[in-house]
């Protein structure tokens, strides 16, 4: 029987576990779906692409809606868009937690306390090429930043190791200050680097095709996941 719920500590953090059905199967979303609720995922992240930020397009607030009626996870959307601002109000009907690209709007502030108003937490993402101090006047405010580590739009990439630098600078950056705002990893981790991001400060780990993949059913590759976390 697999273990499930089972929590891991680094430092006397939480680490959460936050699958993406980027690359799961959409002909049997819902099952899919109950997999990694058996297999103890934490969360349920939901990449929205539009096109334009990224090249590729997913789906928009109505699958997102639908989904939020067949799981009871906490779902978190990614927000691969411009313009990020003029679409909050659409995603936080059904989401816990709105995240947007840093790159991609010029009203960071504003866009912030708009989520929040509309009763969701925020987080802002951070591309690969972007220095993470351009954060650092956020961090009081946001409940989450994003570290990219693989250029965002398609699920399946190595991740890019030397950002996990900047997950450091931050977690110290944060700590210093006591700030309550957490870090989550998205792009590339597998059973043979989670246990690196962990270790470099990271609060919740995004897995796509580590979880959803043809090797294994995503339960077992969550509890693998989780076992490679180290306590």
């Amino acid at each position: 029987m697999l273990e499930t719920n089972k929590t891991n500590k680094v430092n006397m953090r939480t680490i959460k576990l936050a699958p993406s059905i980027l690359t799961a199967d959409f002909s049997k979303l819902f099952e899919e779906i109950r997999a990694i609720e058996r297999g103890g995922a934490d969360l349920l992240h939901l990449d929205v692409m539009d096109g334009q930020f990224v090249p590729p397009i997913t789906f928009g607030a109505d699958i997102v809606a639908a989904i939020s009626k067949i799981t009871n996870l906490p779902i978190e959307v990614h927000l691969m868009v411009t313009n990020p601002e003029q679409h909050i109000e659409s995603f936080s009907q059904t989401a816990d937690k709105i995240n947007f690209h840093f790159e991609a709007s010029d009203q960071i502030s504003e866009t912030i306390d708009a989520i929040h108003k509309l009763g969701c937490s925020a987080g802002i993402c951070i591309n690969p090429e972007t220095p993470v101090d351009m954060v650092n006047n956020y961090l009081e405010k946001t409940e989450q930043i994003m570290i990219m580590t693989i250029n965002p739009g398609w699920g399946g990439q190595t991740m890019m190791f030397e950002q996990l630098n900047k997950v450091k600078e931050l977690r110290k950056t944060i700590d210093i200050h006591k700030y309550k705002t957490q870090i989550e990893i998205d792009g590339g981790v597998k059973i043979e680097n989670i246990g690196l991001c962990a270790e470099a400060g990271a609060d919740t780990l995004v897995c796509g095709s580590s979880v959803y993949n043809s090797k294994d059913k995503p339960e077992s590759n969550l509890a693998k996941l989780r076992s490679a976390i180290p306590d």
